[in-house]
């Protein structure tokens, strides 16, 4: 049975960022990706937004890794040549009555250490974004957009030149952990079996069904996997605006926002939608529930316009009508099996943290001295 140090399962950003991480450290690291191509997951259908740290709980993962992440992710993007843009964002209050979620939305901010964030009023909106309408609105000055292509492929060379490898059309099917390591059975052409000190579950979507599926104490605590779908719509033409356009956030999600990409062009989404499997299905019929949401703070919105775009899954582990979870990251010192890390519910800000996620992972795994 061929061994190695370090098995990362997963290629999507979050996944690439822990293998990268992994590798600095000198790790013998294997990239092991059930799919034929790197990033085609979750990381390929998201908004590409770069998150400033606006809406979760102080002193949450979520909050936590965000901020450290973007500051990470745009000083990345600066060195490695990946296009972005710090083009900012507006959350925005339609009515008075949404004022107070505004300034709950600020006092979390800055207790995540957010300090950049301001409030504007109905005149300035106007002056800022003439087409939008609101009674006001917090800036940040500090939310963008990344090309998550690029930054995935920044990731992977960056892995692989401190010596990390990357095998493709290999799933992982199962694994048990033992006295000096855990072996995974993966499949693909021919099924093998692969032992490492450390393994790293970064599957997004199928994390919880491969921790239950790595015979070990942790696989007892496997939340239960939860899909939560939202769709985009692209616009045709050129919207008016030069920032993203948040509304107030809404259960499940952030509402059906605005977001910009690289070249200008508007996109709308993503809504929520619990399904009960995976399914990247876009409804071109949802497109009257848009137009409805997106004329609250732009009423001269051309509705003929919206186009189904895409869909993306959010890899919930929590159902619907429950609260938001944290992310967990479930290192050997939460469920007592050395050199095994799962990450669940890497839904939004995982793109931000992605970088901050890696350094936290890596640490946890160095923390044991094996």
């Amino acid at each position: 049975m061929e061994t190695v140090d370090t098995v990362v399962i997963g290629a999507g950003v979050v996944g690439l960022a822990c293998a990268h991480s992994l590798a600095r450290s000198r790790r013998e690291v294997v990239i092991v990706e059930r799919e034929t191509a790197f990033g085609t997951g979750i990381s390929a259908r998201n908004s590409e937004v770069i998150h400033a740290g606006l809406y979760y709980p102080p002193g949450s993962l979520k909050a936590r890794l965000c901020v450290e992440g973007r500051q990470r992710l745009y000083a990345w993007c600066a060195q490695h040549g990946v296009n972005h843009a710090r083009c900012g964002k507006l959350v925005v209050a339609s009515t008075a009555t949404q004022a107070p979620a505004l300034q709950a939305i600020a006092e979390r901010a800055r207790a995540n250490g957010v300090d950049d964030l301001r409030h504007i009023d109905a005149a300035e909106l106007t002056a800022l974004e003439p087409a939008l309408a609101g009674h006001g609105a917090l800036l940040s000055p500090s939310t963008g957009i990344v090309d998550s292509h690029g930054l995935m492929l920044s990731l992977l060379g960056e892995a692989e030149r401190h010596g990390a490898m990357l095998a493709l059309g290999s799933p992982v099917l199962e694994g048990r952990a033992e006295a000096d390591g855990i072996v995974l059975r993966i499949g693909g052409e021919a099924a093998t079996a692969l032992k490492a000190k450390r393994v790293v579950n970064a599957a997004g979507l199928d994390a919880p069904a491969l921790g239950r599926a790595i015979l070990a104490p942790a696989s007892a605590q496997a939340p239960q996997a939860h899909y939560a779908r939202g769709v985009y719509f692209s616009y045709a033409g050129k919207a008016p605006f030069s920032r993203l356009i948040y509304p107030i956030p809404e259960p499940g999600g952030l509402g059906v926002h605005l977001t910009l990409d690289l070249g200008g062009q508007a996109k709308f989404g993503p809504d929520v939608e619990w399904i009960a499997a995976p399914d990247y299905t876009v409804d071109p019929t949802r497109v009257e529930r848009f137009a409805g949401a997106i004329r609250r703070w732009w009423p001269d919105l051309d509705a003929q316009r919206l186009q189904p775009g895409y869909a993306g899954v959010r890899p919930k582990i929590v159902g619907p009508g429950e609260p938001d979870a944290d992310f967990r990251i479930d290192g050997p010192s939460a469920h007592g099996t050395p050199g095994l890390v799962h990450l669940y519910g890497i839904e939004s800000p995982g793109l931000t943290a992605a970088l901050a996620i890696g350094e936290h992972v890596a640490a946890l795994l160095a923390a044991e001295g094996r």
